[in-house]
């Protein structure tokens, strides 16, 4: 602004893998019945009914049961002037601020999912979320254990990602320093190279798909600014860490005072309270 100050504004929020809830499915049919059906012609079954099985469900699960929630909660929000998504959520964060139709986003969120599953299947790991420790000390034993930083989510609370045995010396030594460990459900080692044979697939289907501005500005977990090349951010973003602690900062820094996780489920709130500084509050 001419004058320097900040306009408080509201911060929208997408969560990835590991926010569906028991009524995400009932729920997303009740509000956007067709999203449902269409997730299902391009999955070829229902996402929900699997998603806690593998990747190839979980994600397109996710992202219809956030952009049901949107739907419905959109109308009733002011103030509006950025939105995130964390890891896949930046794909529905997409969709919602309209830089992406809903059924092409779906498609990549269908293939995205299709490209990490078969990833993953060709390598044994997984992810590790390490409690109370501080980046330093994580990185440390990242690199000391050849392993990387998947999820930098916010202060005590970062994920680590990669191999089986790696992760198994990874957390021995994190237990011998007194660190929390906490292991994820999921079926691979997500946001690492690993994840390489996805990249450049999954770059070619974002560059083919249409893409315009967005409504506000939608936040790229792997720059912790604006989205400024969706098919270089997105793909790179499969074999990066998600800085989501600094996205956070970033909209903290623009003016956002108020932030809501539209869901499924509550995982971005509660790390909005760990993020942000007293004064920041998140929405119900």
């Amino acid at each position: 602004m001419a004058n320097g100050l900040r306009m408080a504004f509201t911060a929208v929020l997408f969560p990835g893998q590991g926010s569906l809830t028991p009524a995400s499915a009932e729920r997303s049919r009740d509000l956007w019945p067709e999203l449902v059906e269409r997730a299902c012609e391009l999955v070829g079954e229902d996402p929900f009914a699997r998603a806690r099985e593998s990747t190839l469900f979980a994600q397109p699960a996710i992202f219809v049961a956030s952009l049901a929630a949107w739907r419905e909660r959109s109308p009733g929000l002011v103030g509006v002037r950025a939105m995130a998504g964390h890891s896949l959520g930046e794909l529905s964060a997409l969709a919602a601020a309209g830089a992406l139709e809903v059924d092409d986003a779906l498609r990549l969120v269908v293939l995205r999912a299709k490209l990490m599953a078969e990833a993953a299947a060709t390598r044994a790991g997984g992810m590790v979320a390490l409690l109370g420790a501080s980046a330093t000390k994580v990185r440390e034993l990242a690199d000391r254990h050849g392993v990387v930083v998947a999820n930098d989510n916010a202060p005590g609370q970062i994920v680590v990602s990669g191999r089986r045995a790696p992760l198994a010396r990874l957390a021995a030594a994190a237990r011998r320093e007194g660190i929390r460990l906490m292991e994820l459900d999921v079926a691979g080692p997500f946001h690492s190279p690993d994840m390489r044979p996805a990249l450049l697939p999954f770059l070619r289907a974002v560059e083919r798909t249409p893409a315009v501005e967005p409504s506000v500005p939608v936040f790229s977990g792997l720059t912790a600014r604006p989205f400024r090349d969706l098919p270089l951010e997105l793909s790179a973003a499969l074999v990066a860490g998600v800085r989501w602690r600094e996205v956070m900062a970033a909209l903290v820094e623009m003016g956002a005072t108020e932030f809501v996780d539209v869901g499924p489920g509550r995982v971005l709130e509660r790390l909005v309270q760990r993020n942000v500084p007293e004064g920041a509050h998140s929405a119900a």
